[in-house]
């Protein structure tokens, strides 16, 4: 199972970004999909979760400004970030918990590579 991770690039302060994560190969359903992100010098933190029943979580931080979606015939995460700020110039990184039957709901953690956002005038 490969990750990819689109849509980074950089933006201007009050700006808006949509960041992209697709899986590709043996996939028989997703759980749990989610947004990382790690600023230099600083731990990976958990931006954005969403279930397989559409339950969502977000940092404190992101609440009100971005919103975490999936389409799940297209084995994908979306990121929608709006009103950002410069702090939150990260590279974000996208995660899947992949199940690897179709008789099980357990399932195994991938990681994308990453895409860079940077928020600056």
């Amino acid at each position: 199972v490969q990750l990819q991770a689109s849509g980074g690039g950089l933006v201007q302060p009050g700006g808006s970004l949509r960041l992209s994560c697709a899986a590709s190969g043996s996939i028989f359903g997703i759980n749990a999909m989610g947004w990382y992100r790690q600023a230099p010098g600083k731990e990976r933190d958990l931006v954005a979760a969403i279930t397989s029943a559409d339950s969502t979580n977000y940092a404190d931080s992101v609440k009100g400004r971005f919103t975490i979606s999936r389409d799940n015939a297209r084995n994908t995460v979306y990121l929608q970030m709006n009103s950002l700020k410069p702090e939150d110039t990260a590279v974000y990184y996208c995660n899947m918990n992949v199940r690897y039957a179709t008789w099980t709901v357990r399932g195994v953690d991938y990681w994308g590579w990453g895409t860079l956002v940077t928020v600056s005038s």
